[in-house]
């Protein structure tokens, strides 16, 4: 009793961390940028002394979808989008404030100057975090590259370069996803500048969450998890009845 009992606990257990994961896609159909989760079970036996008679489910790592979400045409100067592959370096929000990279181009200059995500990431260049000067007009290039129109400069057609956003392209291979919804690299080094990044301006990359699928996904764990769920249920009650069985004889 005490295996079909185990394998039923583990097998629910998982589906709940799946549900949870599923849940979060959905959270975020509306997140600029964001790439959604992956999750997929596997059997595994219960190593030790004697048979492995026991098996239990488990979530392999989780993985992410890193396609394109669909793009939306804002006008708005500080709005980005990466052009075909490629990532947007900014400073991690985490303790030691790790270089992470980020597909998100909601763009925004603080008024102390620094230009940050739309989560309150700051963007990275070259040297480190980007600043902006108080300008009349601010415009990001297809490389990049930061311009300004100076305020109080008088002339409003001399552009003055500020800055160039670091933007990356790693092997996917070598990066991971990691709680802050950031990629990261496995090794936790900074990755080199790739002059091939382009960007499109006045352009936003919004989520790669397909709401249809996530929904059917929910459904799907819902019914496995109420299965698990019946499995138990029968346990405990071949148990009664077989305890039921013992004091009789």
């Amino acid at each position: 009793m005490d295996r079909s009992l185990y394998i039923a606990m583990s097998g629910a257990k998982q589906t709940l961390q799946a549900q949870n994961s599923n849940a979060n896609n959905l959270a975020n159909m509306q997140t600029t940028g964001f790439k959604s989760d992956l999750e997929w079970f596997k059997s595994r036996p219960v190593e030790g002394a004697g048979y492995p008679t026991r098996v239990y489910a488990m979530i392999e790592k989780p993985g992410t979808d890193f396609a394109p979400g669909a793009m939306q045409t804002t006008g708005r100067d500080l709005d980005v989008a990466i052009n075909g592959e490629g990532w947007i370096a900014v400073q991690g929000g985490d303790y030691d404030s790790k270089e992470a990279y980020t597909r998100a181009g909601d763009l925004r200059i603080t008024p102390e100057g620094l230009l940050k995500t739309g989560a309150g990431l700051q963007v990275l260049g070259a040297t480190g975090p980007i600043t902006i000067p108080p300008a009349e007009k601010v415009t990001i290039g297809s490389d990049g590259t930061l311009s300004i129109i100076p305020l109080g400069s008088g002339n409003a057609t001399t552009m003055v370069e500020v800055g160039r956003i670091k933007l990356v392209n790693p092997d996917l291979k070598d990066m991971e996803k990691e709680g802050d919804g950031l990629l990261h690299t496995k090794n936790g080094q900074p990755l080199v500048a790739d002059a091939n990044v382009s960007l499109n301006s006045g352009v936003l990359e919004g989520s790669n969450v397909n709401a249809f699928v996530a929904m059917v996904e929910m459904m799907e764990l819902a019914k496995n998890f109420e299965l698990q769920t019946k499995v138990m249920n029968s346990v405990n009650e071949n148990s009664a009845v077989s305890a039921k069985l013992m004091q009789m004889g």
